[in-house]
């Protein structure tokens, strides 16, 4: 993934540099803002390195607020990042729930992400992106909670991120996530950390995160598609110690 806050041309470079496969193109200020990305020319970077893209939203895009402008602000928002998306060549886009609506009950904001969604998937549709919404921990992370977005909008799909479901849960939802919706699993997030409430974004293997495991479930479900490494450290060594193991317990696993 592309940090927001450096440079996204200079970024694709970099993970170019890696020998990645695609990058996880977020965007969101301050540099990788939908309205300041040149789609025309991160497209030519893509095709120059032979990059794949997948799109992903700022996390933090309140979907669901009570106030109906600030709503319907989040949902252009969505708009133009799925104009960019398709500009730039990306099948795929994230969204993430919102939980935020101070003194409304789950319901509200539940019917309120299913309206946004249900708002934006015939426009994402019109112009080729598949949306796809991340399970998040506290309010998102089981079959069940999901399952409350995914039912109702059966062209919505999974995006895994299997270092959230580890959090805030007594153990990992993955295999009961996997279990429900396998078959609609778009892309996935995959990082290490110590359970609990804190999403430290680790190095593989430096946390409570069964990899293995995770690879075996992704396999077993016959999924072979993109994974986004998610590690947030200074040094890109800890992200090539990951791409390493991932890529060998996925040569060993069998699913």
């Amino acid at each position: 993934m592309n940090h927001p806050a450096r440079d996204v041309l200079q970024q694709i470079e970099w993970v170019a540099a890696m020998g990645l496969g695609f990058i996880d193109l977020t965007l969101e200020p301050p540099m990788a803002a939908s309205w300041k990305v040149d789609p025309a020319a991160t497209r030519r970077a893509l095709q120059r390195h032979h990059l794949g893209v997948v799109g992903h939203t700022a996390f933090y895009l309140p979907i669901a607020s009570g106030i109906e402008e600030i709503r319907r602000a989040s949902l252009q928002e969505l708009r133009r990042c799925v104009d960019v998306f398709a500009a730039i060549g990306a099948r795929w886009m994230n969204v993430h729930p919102d939980r935020h609506a101070p003194m409304h009950d789950r319901s509200f904001f539940v019917e309120k992400n299913i309206s946004t969604l249900r708002e934006l998937i015939p426009y994402a549709e019109e112009r080729g992106v598949g949306l796809m919404v991340e399970n998040l921990p506290g309010d998102f992370n089981s079959a069940r909670e999901m399952g409350e977005l995914l039912d109702p909008l059966p062209e919505l799909g999974l995006h895994l991120d299997i270092g959230h479901a580890n959090l805030l849960v007594p153990q990992s939802t993955v295999q009961e996530l996997l279990s429900a919706y396998g078959d609609r699993l778009r892309h996935v997030h995959l990082h290490d950390n110590k359970g609990g409430a804190a999403d430290l974004h680790l190095p593989l293997g430096t946390g409570t995160v069964d990899v293995r495991r995770a690879v075996r479930l992704l396999k077993s479900c016959g999924y072979d598609a993109t994974i986004t490494l998610e590690v947030f450290t200074p040094d890109p060594h800890h992200l090539v110690y990951s791409r390493d193991l991932l890529q060998r317990i996925w040569s060993e696993e069998r699913g």
